[in-house]
């Protein structure tokens, strides 16, 4: 008997695939929790032990009104700061959505564009 054709919206998602998806909506409901709006976009890139996240359009109000007026140094200085306290809970999601320990989370934000990454290099596997 032949088994009925799955359209690929059907097929279930490879496991790298459910990785990138389960860090992309964990980071988006992680930055709402943490900064009380989520980013205009979010992207996902996992290559051997290196998860990168493209976090794009992530100022609140008032940090876009901070940086439209020259004050951009405030504003980086108040996302490093953040980062210290999220640390912990980023490298958790990553590391539940891999299987594998994060052994450095590393941070950047950048005013014009409206850009943050986020890197995170994991223990090699073996």
């Amino acid at each position: 008997m032949a088994h009925p054709r799955m359209d690929e919206d059907e097929r279930p998602p490879e496991p790298r695939q459910a990785s990138l998806l389960q860090i992309s909506n964990g980071v988006v409901a992680l930055h709402k929790r943490f900064h009380g709006k989520g980013p205009q976009s979010c992207r996902v890139m996992y290559h051997g032990d290196v998860v990168v996240v493209v976090l794009r359009g992530t100022f609140t109000h008032l940090e876009t009104m901070l940086v439209a007026s020259g004050r951009v140094e405030p504003v980086l200085q108040q996302r490093r700061a953040l980062q210290l306290v999220t640390e912990e809970a980023m490298k958790e999601l990553v590391s539940d959505a891999t299987g594998r320990a994060v052994e450095a989370f590393l941070s950047a934000n950048h005013a014009a564009p409206d850009a943050q990454v986020e890197v995170f290099l994991l223990r090699p596997e073996g």
